[in-house]
């Protein structure tokens, strides 16, 4: 097996990517061109509450809808920022196998520490397709890959099977899974060293208990500290502090995971917090309606996030 850590301490070694990581949103400005300077200046934020990876350009960071011109300029933009403090994953997925290597070959000579790549979508690939979508792009690049399993947005899972043979290949390393199939996930882990990560934010904890290295959240943009905390305490084996932390958030994830989009819900948040100067997305998001809006206000008015956002 391909060791993919690097050991720190000899119970528990740290993982390549880290443990707690977000999806960052990409910051536009009010006429929703790229705002770069803004953008740089979340990551340093998350990074200096505790984040220690990011993953750039991702679903939440709105890629889809940004020319590779922009998704490049921002990969360059949270590197100056934070290049070198933490494991930075470049989002170069596509549901077009040539795109995404030319991505994910200019994130490489930007020096991006690892790619995040998506199960191609839409197309729903067998899972041929998927093994040998994944297998082109890690020939081609010499950046540790991510895979990043979602069925709900890509239409087909990767089996566990399929994983388990990707698992020998040495540039992929890891797994974001959102499909939630821990008897699937159990089954990889217990037959390959791939690293896992949680792709939902509210499953943290009993991913972490299965054997999964942390997060890769949306909702860790609203209370960074936190989720550190959540992380920290379920990797310790801290089951008491673990769950009253989880309980703390279970109305945060509410109100960013399911009123709407987590794009649209965390840029919301972010600007209510201050922390964003709008919640500018690009079609065919859409800012929150006046009901949905009053849905997540209800959501955190009881929740710890509440002395935090702007009336």
């Amino acid at each position: 097996m391909t060791d993919r850590s690097v050991a720190t301490q000899p119970d528990r070694p740290a993982p390549m990517f880290g443990t707690l990581l977000t999806a960052m949103v990409t910051a536009f400005k009010d006429d929703g061109s790229v705002d770069l300077e803004t953008t740089g200046h979340l990551a340093e934020e998350l990074v200096n509450d505790g984040c220690d990876g990011l993953v750039v350009c991702g679903t939440t960071g709105e890629y889809s809808t940004m020319t590779d011109e922009e998704n490049l300029a921002v990969f360059r933009a949270v590197k100056d920022a934070v290049g070198g403090r933490v494991p930075l994953l470049a989002g170069t997925g596509s549901n077009d196998t040539e795109h995404s290597r030319y991505l994910s070959l200019e994130a490489q000579k930007i020096g991006m520490d690892g790619l995040l790549i998506v199960t191609p979508y839409y197309s729903k690939p067998t899972q041929a397709g998927i093994e040998a979508h994944f297998r082109s792009l890690a020939d081609s690049v010499d950046t540790p890959i991510m895979m990043y399993d979602i069925p709900g947005r890509s239409g087909v899972p990767i089996a566990p099977e399929t994983l388990i043979s990707l698992a020998s290949h040495e540039n992929l390393v890891a797994v974001k899974d959102a499909k939630a199939d821990f008897n699937a996930a159990a089954h990889v882990m217990a037959e390959t060293d791939l690293v896992y990560y949680s792709g939902d934010d509210g499953l943290t904890q009993p991913w972490i208990a299965l054997g999964a290295a942390g997060l890769v959240g949306v909702t860790s943009h609203l209370d960074t500290p936190r989720f550190r905390t959540l992380v920290d305490a379920a990797l310790a084996g801290d089951l008491v502090t673990a769950r009253k932390v989880n309980n703390e958030l279970i109305p945060v994830v509410r109100a960013a995971m399911t009123r709407v989009p987590g794009a649209v819900a965390a840029k919301t948040i972010l600007n209510w917090q201050g922390r964003l100067p709008n919640n500018t997305v690009r079609l065919p998001h859409v800012a929150p309606t006046q009901a949905e809006i009053e849905q997540i206000r209800a959501d955190l008015s009881s929740s710890v996030l509440a002395d935090t956002l702007n009336n």
